[in-house]
């Protein structure tokens, strides 16, 4: 019985070559793309600060928490009035003011309350569910914040040109959603099914009701 041939050392070195070349050809269709969403006002004009946001069940699952997100009062107001937050992330609310205050919420996305107090407290607050969390001030009603939950490594806040990009999104279809703090109370975020190919993409949302 004869035996199989035995690679010689030219074809040996050959075999690694063919492999690398391969590799190189299926990488671009693996690569992520991107998704650059306009987002427009009623009459059209650009929104700076809306949050916008792509969901998908595998985004769901790519989900982490944030680590390090803080909404302190300062000058008797939130700052950053508004957020956007993996779901699970934990936020502490410093106070650095010279005044007290009571932090809460009685949004369905996440119920709680911080009540009168100075420095940072010991617990942060833990958002695990998603959804908009409207925050205020028990003592200072001007005081007004929001924080956008999301189920999604995909997401971000438009510019002052209205303009976000999504990067690094994987190619599949998605459920782009985007949402704006001058929306009516309870408005939900606007969606739009979308999808992603291997490539650069643009999309456009435009949210009624919204002012820039």
């Amino acid at each position: 019985m004869s035996r199989p041939a035995t690679p010689g050392p030219r074809r040996r070195a050959v075999l690694p070559a063919l492999l690398l070349a391969g590799l190189a050809i299926a990488a671009p269709a693996a690569q992520a793309a991107s998704l650059e969403v306009l987002v427009t006002d009623a009459a059209g004009k650009p929104l700076p600060g809306a949050v916008v946001f792509a969901e998908s069940p595998a985004a769901r699952a790519a989900t982490k928490p944030a680590a390090g997100v803080e909404i302190a009062q300062q000058s008797r107001q939130f700052i950053p009035q508004v957020s956007v937050v993996p779901v699970g992330t934990a936020v502490s609310f410093p106070n650095r003011d010279t005044v007290r205050h009571h932090v809460y919420s009685f949004s369905a996305a996440k119920a709680f309350e911080i009540k009168l107090y100075v420095g940072t407290p010991a617990n942060p607050v833990l958002f695990d569910k998603p959804g908009i969390a409207v925050l205020g001030c028990n003592i200072h009603d001007h005081m007004v914040a929001w924080v956008v939950v999301v189920e999604t490594p995909y997401f971000g806040r438009t510019g002052t040109d209205g303009r976000l990009t999504l990067a690094h999104l994987p190619a599949g279809a998605y459920n782009l959603r985007a949402w704006h703090a001058s929306l009516p109370a309870g408005a939900p975020a606007v969606e739009q099914p979308r999808v992603v190919g291997s490539g650069a993409a643009q999309a456009s949302v435009q949210l009624m009701g919204a002012t820039p």
